[in-house]
């Protein structure tokens, strides 16, 4: 893999991945385009205890251009775009409307490959990999500001999400604080490991799922199944077999792996709901233990923490979305209209060809 640093016209950070070690990436950003002024800030509930993101410059980000005037494609004669360059294997740069800025973290774009009508699931092996190695690097370089505490690298894919730009692309947040999600994870962890004498609740929750009749497909150093709990229709944790805290943890073995296991998770979500069917919406998370202290979650360090991707569709059926209405907005109890067992049974039943 070859990294190469630059800088888009407004200052922002781009940074291209490429598979040779040869290429040359010296294309300069021709768009007259001011620095970038951001509003974002972090509020604290008192209730709660979460963040919030205030981020009004947000407001007036690209909505759904024309495919000719996608801002991740590569640029081409008079059309300029986000990667100066004419072509790309993976590119990453800062958000040009992020959530998270300066003190409040930082947010990036990840451009999976300049074909405008791919999906990951279309890539390669190798460009997969290449992809691995982008996030990989990320979380490493990320980690080192002094305002980073986790750092969450994830797809969304779909209109049905929310996704305002067609081109395979997914996100890096970089949070100044340890997400409320993490933090649950963390507190399950502690009470776990001083109830049990030390047993690792991550541990513990893999080899339950072996044992049971949820799981996906596993391999040599992957495992993926549908929780016991999944709050999901058709909802996916993908874990190495071997516990590390983080990306940067993963051992050649995994890495080389990881592309066929992910590969064939994604190509199965999209046969889930038959032949015919519009592409199904998900969104793939990397849950990564925060860089920061963990002082406060009794007992538990980095290593305790467990590496895994959360893959899952808010389709419950053809044409038929989950919303998230009453019980789940307003008390974040959720109702999943379809049984674990039966969206395991179906992910097996798909196996690409």
């Amino acid at each position: 893999m070859k990294k190469t640093s630059t800088r888009l016209a407004d200052g922002r950070e781009l940074i291209y991945y490429d598979s040779r070690d040869d290429t040359v990436r010296d294309a300069v950003d021709r768009r007259p385009l001011d620095r970038t002024v951001t509003t974002s800030e972090v509020r604290r509930d008192p209730l709660l205890g979460d963040a919030v993101a205030i981020a009004s410059h947000r407001q007036g980000r690209i909505y759904h251009p024309p495919a000719d005037e996608c801002p991740l494609c590569p640029s081409e004669g008079d059309r300029l775009s986000e990667i100066p360059d004419s072509s790309y294997d993976v590119a990453v740069f800062e958000n040009r409307f992020p959530s998270l800025a300066g003190d409040s973290g930082r947010c990036e774009v990840v451009c999976f490959t300049s074909n405008h009508d791919a999906s990951f699931a279309d890539l390669t092996e190798e460009q997969a990999a290449l992809v691995l190695e982008a996030w990989t690097d990320r979380t490493a370089e990320l980690s080192h500001l002094p305002s980073v505490e986790q750092v969450f690298c994830f797809e969304n894919r779909g209109a049905e999400i929310g996704v305002t730009l067609g081109h395979p692309h997914g996100q890096i947040y970089a949070y100044p604080f340890t997400t409320p999600r993490t933090a649950l994870m963390l507190r399950s962890l502690a009470a776990h490991k001083e109830a049990t004498g030390g047993e690792n609740l991550f541990d513990a929750v893999l080899e339950r799922e072996l044992a049971d009749e949820r799981v996906v497909l596993e391999t040599e150093h992957w495992v993926a199944f549908v929780p016991f709990s999944a709050h999901w229709p058709y909802e996916v944790h993908l874990y190495p077999r071997r516990r590390v805290p983080d990306l940067l943890g993963l051992d050649e073995a995994a890495r080389t792996e990881f592309p066929q296991v992910y590969l064939e998770l994604l190509r199965r979500f999209d046969r889930i709901f038959g032949e015919g069917e519009p592409p199904t919406p998900y969104i793939s998370a990397w849950h990564q233990a925060p860089f920061g202290t963990l002082e406060e979650f009794d007992g538990v360090v980095r290593e305790d923490f467990a590496l895994h991707l959360e893959l899952f569709t808010i389709r419950r059926t053809s044409g038929k979305l989950k919303f998230l209405a009453g019980s789940e907005s307003g008390m974040n109890v959720f109702i999943n209209d379809v049984p674990p067992e039966t969206a395991a049974q179906r992910l097996r039943e798909v196996a690409s060809s």
